[in-house]
């Protein structure tokens, strides 16, 4: 609308000018005696400035209409005020025809100059819109090409983890066996007993680092099932209830109303606890975590988990998804590398950023099971 003004006021001002280039110039002849003839024939030539103004102004039309109106203008004077000098009338009918020539010619050109500059604007347009998608595609190939480099990482990574874990487990049952009766046998007054209890303990946690093991690399079920993500984040959020009371964690929940997701419901109720307590050992005490779920209008489903805690290290944020990576002191750095590929073997997404506000935000993208191709 504005700029609707500002075009409008433009033309009112451009004619303005011409309209009294064309008024100051017949005024000139109308009232200068005609014995001054050198004065008239500065006057008659004056005429060719709103000719040209109006052509390349207003284009071919404006041309037209400009040598037109002055030629009307003009010719009551030559009839009324030449009549006793012939030769004299003849020049300046001859000017009228030139008024009329110019004003179409610079119509013409002014149009064919017009005509270039929207070509022009139309390829730069045309260009800076080649430039976005190819900008596009070159983002995409190098987003592809991280994740192909993922992938790999991943499938070499999953058979070694595969192998080891199966190697190790079944010590770790004899060892733990062991150690159980040797606890039982003991006193409890008895010096040994308490190492008993921590050999159990530890043999209890590498069985877990085991079982991660095994979980990652277990090959993904790519079967067409589905689960309600609300559901889930309900019950998850329900068993880490306790621990955010004992840490004054506050969970915010705000959902708005979204469809069946593509995934299997035990694999994404790990995805949602790995992320959620992820961010509660980021916060530790007295914090807030964020989650947000929402439809957007291609009919993703978009969830969003946003914690209070110190965030993470620039430097460090493309690396948050690689196995075994972890800046935790008793982590395996297998729990948002399992979740990237339970999420990502569904056709989902998952980023993670620093939030504006301070924390770590991880977004999820999953597919509705009413558009899924798998």
């Amino acid at each position: 609308m504005l700029k609707k003004i500002q075009i409008h006021r433009q033309i009112i001002g451009r004619l303005s000018i011409i309209i009294l280039l064309v008024l100051a110039v017949t005024f000139m002849h109308y009232f200068t005696r005609t014995e001054h003839s050198n004065y008239h024939g500065i006057y008659r030539r004056l005429y060719y400035l709103p000719i040209i103004l109006s052509g390349f102004w207003f284009g071919m039309r404006g041309g037209i209409l400009a040598g037109i109106a002055i030629s009307a203008i003009y010719t009551p004077h030559i009839l009324l005020q030449w009549e006793h000098r012939p030769a004299v009338r003849l020049e300046q009918i001859m000017e009228i025809v030139l008024y009329n020539v110019i004003g179409v010619l610079t119509g013409f050109l002014s149009s064919q100059i017009n005509f270039q500059r929207f070509r022009a604007e139309k390829n730069m347009d045309h260009l800076a819109e080649s430039y976005t998608k190819l900008k596009e595609q070159a983002d995409m190939i190098v987003e592809i090409e991280d994740q192909l480099r993922q992938a790999d990482r991943l499938t070499a990574l999953g058979e070694l983890s595969a192998g080891l874990a199966h190697e190790i487990r079944n010590p770790l049952g004899a060892i733990r066996g062991t150690a159980e009766i040797l606890y039982d046998s003991l006193p409890e007054d008895h010096r040994h007993r308490e190492f008993s209890k921590i050999l159990i303990t530890e043999v209890d946690r590498l069985n877990q680092v085991v079982e991660d093991f095994l979980n990652f690399s277990r090959p993904a079920t790519n079967t067409q099932t589905e689960f309600r993500p609300e559901e889930v984040l309900r019950e998850v959020i329900q068993l880490t209830h306790q621990q955010t009371i004992n840490n004054r964690i506050k969970i915010h929940w705000v959902s708005d109303s979204i469809p069946l997701a593509v995934g299997d419901i035990t694999q994404f109720k790990q995805v949602f606890l790995n992320l959620i307590l992820n961010a509660l050992q980021a916060i530790q005490s007295d914090g807030d975590l964020w989650i947000e779920s929402r439809l957007t209008q291609g009919e993703d489903i978009v969830l969003t988990f946003r914690d209070s805690g110190p965030g993470i290290a620039e430097e460090i944020l493309d690396k948050v998804f690689n196995p075994f990576f972890t800046t935790k002191l008793d982590g395996t750095g297998l729990g948002l590398a399992i979740t990237y590929r339970i999420i990502q073997s569904y056709g989902g997404k998952i980023s993670v950023a620093n939030s504006l506000n301070g924390g770590a935000e991880f977004m999820l993208t999953l597919k509705p099971a009413k558009v899924s191709c798998l």
